[in-house]
């Protein structure tokens, strides 16, 4: 149906309610903050956490190059004291061989004695009529021991004495002293006896 305002005025519009927007802003931006950080710390983190891993890695990778580093230096520190022992033992023999405090033959048997004795080495000889003082050093008695056997089965000496022996420190390692005198054998190295044949076996008699 068509309906005609034979009046004239115009229809009263409705009234809008206005929309109340100043409660809602509050709770937009504090949403907002909250958001934002919680995107903060977020990100904090995760670099935080990057970085502590690398941190851990190097750690590791140092740890590994101090392990090696301290190998290597025990093995130069262990070639040092070779090094120096031979080295003593070198200087030592030239020393015998230049002073010639005795028969060449005599020198020979105890150079050639201290070679084969492991961790010793002299560091003087001195010759005073039969009698022959000699001093040194080792790394362990036992060496000392050794090298005392080895002159009284060579048969150049009647006996030999250790005088004196110190035990003694230097830069760690535990080394000794010693002092010993050994008699010269004047009719020289003693020879060994001749082995006697065995007897031929009698024939055998005929029957």
């Amino acid at each position: 149906m068509i309906r005609i305002n034979l009046l004239g005025q115009q229809r009263p519009k409705s009234a809008r309610r206005p929309v109340d927007t100043g409660a809602a802003l509050p709770a937009v931006f504090i949403g907002a903050g909250v958001v934002l950080g919680a995107l903060v710390l977020g990100y904090i983190y995760f670099s935080w956490q990057s970085q502590l891993t690398q941190e851990n890695n190097r750690i590791k990778q140092l740890t590994a190059q101090k392990t090696e580093l301290q190998q290597i230096k025990q093995q130069v520190e262990t070639f040092d004291k070779q090094k120096a022992i031979l080295q003593v033992r070198v200087d030592t023999i030239e020393k015998l061989q230049r002073d010639r405090t005795g028969g060449q033959e005599l020198l020979d048997m105890v150079a050639n004695t201290v070679s084969r004795t492991e961790n010793l080495w002299l560091t003087d000889m001195t010759r005073k009529g039969n009698t022959l003082a000699i001093e040194g050093s080792s790394a362990s008695i036992n060496s000392v021991a050794n090298f005392i056997t080895a002159m009284k089965r060579s048969g150049y000496f009647q006996k030999v004495e250790i005088d004196e022996t110190k035990q003694q420190d230097t830069k760690n390692v535990e080394t000794f002293t010693f002092k010993l005198n050994a008699e010269i054998n004047p009719a020289g190295p003693q020879a060994k006896p001749a082995s006697t044949p065995a007897p031929n076996p009698a024939p055998a008699k005929k029957g």
